[in-house]
C-alpha cells in the first residue's frame, strides 16, 4: 500500500479532489489522507464517500503547539505551518511505515511508485523546483519545493520530520527572513545536514510551470512523457502551480510571469480542466450551494475598460488566461 497525505480547505476542494480522483486512478494501491481545513470542505468530503481516502477533520488534527501560533498567521501561513505536522500526525496516529505529502493542486499522470523506489534504502525523499534559468527563484522560495515529500518511519525519517515541525511552528511566514522563506528554504541544506535524504533524480516528478520549458512534452502509447536531452520519462505529476479559477468563466493557467509551452497546454491542462469539472460535478452533487473553488480572480483593468474580445487577443499579460469553453474542448 503506498499511503499519502494532503490538506486543503473549501477554496481548493475541486482541485484536491481532482487530485485524489487522479492518484488513485493511476495507483490502485493508494490511500490518501485529507486533512480538511474547514467544516464545509470536510463536510462534502465525508458526503462523497471516498473508498481510497480518509477525511480528518481540523479539530481532531490541531494540538495545542499549532493553536499557540494560528493567530499570528494567515491562512496560506497556517497551512504551510501545519504540512510537516500532517505528515506527522499521519504516520503516529495510524501506524504507517511511510507518507508522501502531496500539495493539492497536482494530478496524476502515473504511478507514483516509480518515484518513491528510488529513494532505495533512504528515509526522505525531497524535489528540486529545477527551475528555468530566467524564472530562477531559488534564493528566495528554496532549492526544493513542498510538493511531494516521502518520510519513512524509521529513525533518520523522523529525526528529520521533527525537525521541519518543530522549526516551521518557531517561525513560518510569507517573506523572506534571516536566510528563510515559509516551510520550504528549511529543505535547503538537508541533504548536508541530515542522513539519509534523497534528492529525486527523475525527470517525471516535480514539472511544473517555473520549469515546463526545459521539456519537450509527447503524447505516447503510456500516457506523457518527458523529455530531456538524453533522458526520456513518463510524466507522473505535474504542479499547477497558482492556477485560477477567474472572472468570465476563464481560468488562468498560472501567473502572468510563466510562459507554457503549447504542448503542455494541450497535453497537461486540458486534461487537467477535465478532470476539475469532473470533480465540480461529483461536489455539487452533494450539495448545489458547495463552494469549491476560492473568490474568483479579476481578469484585470484592461478587460474591464477594452472588453473582454480585445483583451484577449493581447499579446503578454493574457497569455495564461484561457475560456472554459475552449481550453475543455
Amino acid at each position: 500500500m503506498q499511503y499519502f497525505c494532503t490538506l486543503f480547505n473549501s477554496g481548493y476542494l475541486s482541485r484536491g479532489l481532482a487530485m485524489y480522483e487522479s492518484l488513485v486512478f493511476s495507483a490502485r494501491d493508494s490511500h490518501l489522507f485529507i486533512v480538511a481545513f474547514d467544516e464545509p470542505c470536510f463536510k462534502t468530503l465525508q458526503n462523497l464517500f471516498l473508498a481510497n481516502a480518509t477525511i480528518i477533520s481540523l479539530e481532531s488534527f490541531e494540538r495545542e503547539e499549532l493553536l499557540a501560533v494560528k493567530d499570528d498567521r494567515t491562512t496560506g501561513e497556517y497551512c504551510w505551518t501545519c504540512t510537516s505536522w500532517v505528515i506527522w500526525y499521519c504516520i503516529q496516529t495510524y501506524a504507517l511505515d511511510h507518507c508522501t505529502y502531496l500539495d493539492a493542486d497536482l494530478l496524476f499522470f502515473a504511478d507514483p511508485k516509480v518515484l518513491t523506489d528510488e529513494m532505495g534504502d533512504n528515509s526522505v525523499l525531497i524535489t528540486e523546483h529545477r527551475y528555468s534559468a530566467r524564472y530562477d527563484q531559488s534564493a528566495l522560495c528554496g532549492i526544493y519545493c513542498v510538493q511531494f515529500m516521502t518520510f519513512r518511519n524509521t529513525p533518520a525519517g523522523l529525526t528529520v520530520l521533527d525537525w521541519w515541525r518543530k522549526a516551521c511552528v518557531d517561525w513560518c511566514y510569507s517573506r523572506i527572513e534571516d536566510g528563510k522563506f515559509g516551510d520550504q528554504k528549511y529543505l535547503d541544506d538537508w541533504p548536508e545536514r541530515f542522513e539519509g535524504v534523497h534528492v529525486l533524480k527523475n525527470i517525471g516528478g516535480g514539472v511544473a510551470p517555473w520549469n515546463n520549458r526545459e521539456y519537450r512534452f509527447e503524447k505516447a502509447g503510456d500516457g506523457v512523457r518527458v523529455k530531456q536531452l538524453h533522458q526520456s520519462q513518463r510524466l507522473v505529476f505535474y504542479h499547477f502551480h497558482d492556477f485560477r479559477y477567474c472572472t468570465g468563466d476563464t481560468f488562468r493557467l498560472t501567473s502572468e510571469w510563466y510562459a507554457i509551452k503549447k504542448q503542455v497546454v494541450d497535453l497537461v491542462y486540458r486534461p487537467y480542466v477535465k478532470a476539475l469539472e469532473t470533480a465540480e460535478k461529483k461536489i455539487l452533487q452533494t450539495g448545489p450551494s458547495v463552494t469549491f473553488h476560492e473568490p474568483l480572480y479579476p481578469l484585470d483593468w484592461l478587460s474591464e475598460k477594452l472588453g473582454r474580445k480585445l483583451a484577449f487577443r493581447l499579446k503578454g499579460y493574457y497569455k495564461n488566461y484561457y475560456r472554459r469553453k475552449k481550453i475543455s474542448q
